[in-house]
């Protein structure tokens, strides 16, 4: 425990509305003022911060929305070009000379060398705008220059089926309990594969193992950004969209695309929703005569996603459609296994959590989203336990704001009970929306005892 700090005029001002956060939390912050933060920053030497302010850091702004990363960025003399987004730029930078085999090396050991509290600079580092559209476009259509090899290695088939299988292994676990647990596990076997890729290896076996390599790059993106490591998460999701081009797979590249506009969409306000908007229209123009019809079903619903944070209803509403025509016409024996979460409960979850998204500004959209959440609720593995608790949560949510309070606190629990199982740092954020939800009932007893349960979470995050 550190002793508190005390905040001054200007200097308390200046951070705390950077950071977009309370005056009870900086009573939680120790260490150190503004000046020093700021000189501190400059240097990238976030090391030097105490256990108890990189926390904090930490914490606050994974869950900052772009704007306020980009208010405290300035607030501390970083500016657009902040030493944050210089670490993040192994895969951006010069990506029209870097080959993939080099990014892939200074990313992952970057990413395995990093303690928690420098991974405070990944979160600063998220990329919007032309600098993600414009270097995404040169980076995926430019073809790596011949490598120079020592000596040959031939990898047998047996080897790389084994190692596919692991990749597979990774990608099964995320999708059931999500959360970091194993994400340096997935890095740490992303390094390996890349160096086989350093070596001479039959024309066959490497674009297997460029395979190999694309799916735990994105399934390293997905653990980041589960993780609340926003700059890392997008770096990888870049990494496998190019190796995938690099196997000859154009629908896993669509799909490693289609990951990376979903994490812009899940970040708070609407910055990201135009970039993800075109990064669909990317993956699309990737996967052109590749895609099967649930991987099309799938990107149909990015869009709906992207329309309803641009507050386009009826572009929304034909999204949607067009997404359930196309899962209509699916046959799971001809999919990739990949895209197999993508069921009807995954349809059916994602329409109705963007409904609850919209219900939060019009709340006459909640009881669609309670009735599309509910579908899922009922139609969801039960070994996808991340799911299931977003399912949960976003339900109590949609009626508290119908106000059914007995029904949100019934369902609340039982979200409560699965949230318990999962380390999800986006399931953590949901639970701080459903608490944030039930401020206004909390004179109601039923209520009050669910936000009495919820508070320790809510405080973890703190």
């Amino acid at each position: 425990m550190g002793m508190q700090v005390t905040w001054t005029g200007a200097e308390a001002t200046e951070l705390r509305r950077a950071l977009g956060v309370t005056q009870s939390k900086f009573s939680k912050i120790t260490g150190v003022g503004v000046p020093t933060i700021k000189k501190w920053a400059q240097r990238g030497a976030w090391v030097t911060l105490s256990e108890d302010f990189a926390r904090i850091m930490d914490t606050t702004l994974a869950r900052a929305t772009v704007e306020q990363r980009a208010q405290f960025a300035a607030a501390i003399g970083l500016g657009a070009q902040s030493p944050a987004t210089s670490a993040a730029g192994a895969v951006w930078n010069n990506s029209h000379s870097a080959d993939c085999v080099t990014a892939t090396a200074e990313l992952t050991r970057k990413d395995l060398t990093m303690d928690r509290r420098h991974a405070t600079q990944a979160i600063l580092g998220v990329t919007v705008g032309a600098g993600l559209l414009e270097t995404m476009e040169r980076w995926l259509f430019f073809d790596d220059a011949p490598r120079q090899v020592d000596k040959p290695m031939g990898l047998g088939m047996q080897e790389v089926e084994q190692l596919e299988n692991v990749a597979r292994s990774f990608r099964d676990w995320d999708d059931q309990f999500g959360g970091g647990l194993r994400r340096k596990a997935v890095v740490g076997q992303l390094a390996e594969v890349n160096e086989m890729l350093r070596e001479r290896q039959p024309v066959r076996v490497e674009k297997r193992l460029w395979g190999v390599l694309a799916q735990l790059a994105e399934t390293a993106a997905t653990m980041s950004w589960d993780s609340g490591q926003q700059a890392t998460a997008q770096q990888y999701y870049a990494l496998a969209a190019r190796a995938a081009s690099h196997a000859d797979d154009p629908a896993f590249c669509a799909f490693a695309l289609a990951g990376m506009a979903r994490q812009l969409l899940g970040l708070d306000g609407d910055a990201g929703a135009a970039d993800a908007l075109e990064l669909v229209r990317i993956a699309r123009d990737r996967g052109a005569g590749a895609l099967t019809p649930m991987v099309e079903a799938m990107l149909h619903t990015r869009e709906a996603w992207a329309m309803s944070k641009l507050e386009r209803p009826s572009g929304f509403r034909r999204a949607c459609e067009k997404a359930k025509e196309r899962f209509a016409d699916s046959q799971t024996a001809t999919d990739p296994f990949w895209v197999h979460y993508f069921d009807a409960a995954e349809l059916a979850g994602t329409i109705g959590g963007r409904l609850l998204d919209m219900s939060r500004r019009k709340p006459v959209f909640a009881g669609e989203a309670a009735e599309h959440i509910e579908l899922a609720v009922q139609s969801r593995r039960p070994d996808r336990i991340r799911s299931a608790a977003l399912d949960r949560l976003g339900l109590a949510e949609a009626h508290v704001i119908q106000g059914e309070v007995e029904e949100a606190c019934r369902v609340g629990h039982d979200a409560l009970d699965v949230v318990e199982r999962t380390r999800s740092d986006r399931v953590r954020v949901k639970v701080g929306k459903l608490y944030k939800r039930t401020e206004r009932a909390k004179g109601n007893l039923a209520i009050a005892e669910l936000r009495d349960r919820i508070r320790p979470l809510v405080n973890a995050q703190e």
